[in-house]
Parts: C-alpha cells; sequence; structure tokens
C-alpha cells in the first residue's frame, strides 16, 4: 500500500503552557507553512498570551477529535509537529504511534536526552530537535523549524511500515495484560 503524505503540519494535544503549541505555530510560520491545531482548551490564559501567534492566518482550529477524524488529521498531514514546555515530561507514546501507524513522520521539540518522543521516533520515523533550556522561544522554535523541514523528506511508506510494527494495538494490549501489577 502507497502512502501520499498529505500537505500541512499538525500539533495534536491540550491547549496548555505544558504542551506549548505556540512554539509549533512559530516553527511553522518560520517555514511558511500552514498548520492544525487539534486538542481542547485547558488554559485560557495560556490562550490569551499568545492570541497574535496562535491566531494567526497560517493556523488552523480544529478542536478536539477522536477515532477515524483523528486518524484522519494525522494522515492529512505532512508531519506532526509535537512540543512542550521545559519543564514538561511526556508520559506516554501513544500519539507518537497514532502519527507514525498513518504514514506522518514526526518533528519534535525536546529539551533533554531520553524523552518519550525520542523512544518513539528513529532516524527513519521522525527527527527530534534538541533546544537548550534556557533557550527563548524563537530559538526553540527555529530548531524546531529545522527538524520539521528534515521531517518532511522522510518516506510516508517507510514511517507507516515502522510504525505498524512499533505500536501494535494487540501486542501493546497483551504485553499490559500479562504483566504483573
Amino acid at each position: 500500500m502507497s502512502v501520499l503524505p498529505g500537505r500541512d503540519l499538525v500539533w495534536l494535544g491540550r491547549i496548555d503552557e505544558e504542551k506549548a503549541p505556540h512554539l509549533a505555530v512559530r516553527a511553522a510560520q518560520l517555514l511558511g507553512r500552514r498548520i492544525s491545531i487539534v486538542g481542547p482548551v485547558f488554559d485560557t490564559d495560556y490562550l490569551r498570551r499568545h492570541q497574535a501567534l496562535l491566531s494567526a492566518d497560517h493556523v488552523t482550529w480544529v478542536g478536539e477529535l477522536g477515532g477515524a477524524a483523528k486518524t484522519a488529521a494525522f494522515s492529512n498531514a505532512a508531519a506532526f509537529v509535537y512540543t512542550c514546555s521545559r519543564t514538561y515530561v511526556e508520559a506516554g507514546a501513544a500519539v507518537f504511534g497514532e502519527s507514525l501507524r498513518a504514514g506522518t513522520p514526526v518533528a519534535a521539540l525536546c529539551w533533554r536526552q531520553g524523552t518519550c518522543a525520542e523512544a518513539a521516533i528513529c532516524d527513519a520515523t521522525g527527527v527530534s530537535a534538541y533546544a537548550n533550556p534556557h533557550s527563548d522561544d524563537e530559538e526553540a522554535a527555529q530548531a524546531l523549524a529545522v527538524a520539521i523541514e528534515q521531517a518532511l523528506s522522510l518516506d510516508a511508506t517507510t514511517v507507516q511500515e515502522i510504525g505498524f510494527q512499533r505500536f501494535d494495538p494487540a501486542r501493546h494490549f497483551r504485553v499490559l495484560a500479562t504483566s504483573p501489577c
């Protein structure tokens, strides 16, 4: 099965300071790319602080999605852009698996080594940008923009094949169900 890459970028998560979608929006702006923001607003103060950027012309607000609509958001994207704040530690890798299984490469902003993003992707499925936690948001967005450009060159079919191998839901369930508490 041949997978065709989408056109625009997608960011998915809750809209708040910990997830820092404004960094993805700024990176997309630096590249002259459109980005869809998928997820619920958890922090209206955060939204107000970054309103000028988050309401720019290159940003499409989608809202919260699930099921087939969420899969379509990944499938229709050229790359999934993952961000988080300097102090946030991601607890799981499911969102990366959803992206890869759709054939959509990941561009991830990391502030340290040993993150879920780093564990979930490889050179064939995504690119991690490592930003210095003491750098400002502009430097972080620039590093992320470079990672996005690199991720856009990855082969969607290969991304999907690896995604299906690494993120098999049935195998994951079996491991969880047979592990002692």
